[in-house]
């Protein structure tokens, strides 16, 4: 099992551009993250819930999902080595909007808003990694939103089985259609179509 520090490593990997860190930056960051164990199916935040930790998954799978016209629709997976933030929740300390699902039984570490302000304040190594952490995770949903815009439901899906084909061979069907917008039926017949 890793320790706290080594999961700090791991999320300064994450942040971009890579730079190096003190050891004292990273003892600083390993000293505020919680661990949180959930069994598949629980729900890490629920809507209306404010978001306040930016989540790192060290084992097991989430996914982020909402409620529209009674339909669950997915936002974003994130599987082993990656992070997860409900951006706005998180940035305002508001309620989300946005629930958060362990779809297996996963591990999570999390960054608290509180406390990674504070030392991103004390420390400039602390606040690099910050912010590079928020801007893969809008520069993620900008990809996501211009693949909407620009893709067909083919390519879509041909760039997650590229992208991550973890989640193609992990996640629901269900939950795969409703991340890409799409139907189950159309999904189908797009896998349809590659085989």
């Amino acid at each position: 099992m890793n320790s706290q520090r080594d999961i700090a490593h791991k999320i300064v990997e994450l942040s971009y551009p890579p730079f190096q860190i003190t050891e004292e930056a990273v003892d600083k960051l390993a000293s505020i993250l919680i661990r949180t164990d959930l069994k598949k199916n629980t729900i890490f935040l629920n809507e209306g819930e404010i978001c306040k930790q930016i989540g790192y998954v060290e084992k097991g799978m989430i996914r982020q999902f909402y409620f529209k016209n009674k339909k669950d629709l997915t936002e974003h997976f994130a599987c082993e080595h990656s992070i997860f933030i409900c951006i706005e929740s998180f940035l305002r300390q508001r309620p989300a909007h946005l629930m958060v699902e362990a779809l297996e039984n996963t591990v999570l570490y999390g960054i608290p808003h509180d406390p990674l302000l504070k030392l991103a304040s004390e420390n400039y190594e602390i606040e690099v990694i910050y912010r590079g952490l928020l801007e893969d995770s809008l520069i993620l949903s900008q990809r996501k939103t211009d693949s909407f815009r620009f893709e067909t439901a083919n390519e879509r899906y041909n760039r997650l089985l590229k992208e991550h084909p973890e989640i193609i061979q992990r996640a629901p069907l269900s939950h795969i259609a409703s991340y890409l917008l799409m139907t189950p039926e159309t999904l189908s017949r797009v896998r349809a179509s590659l085989q």
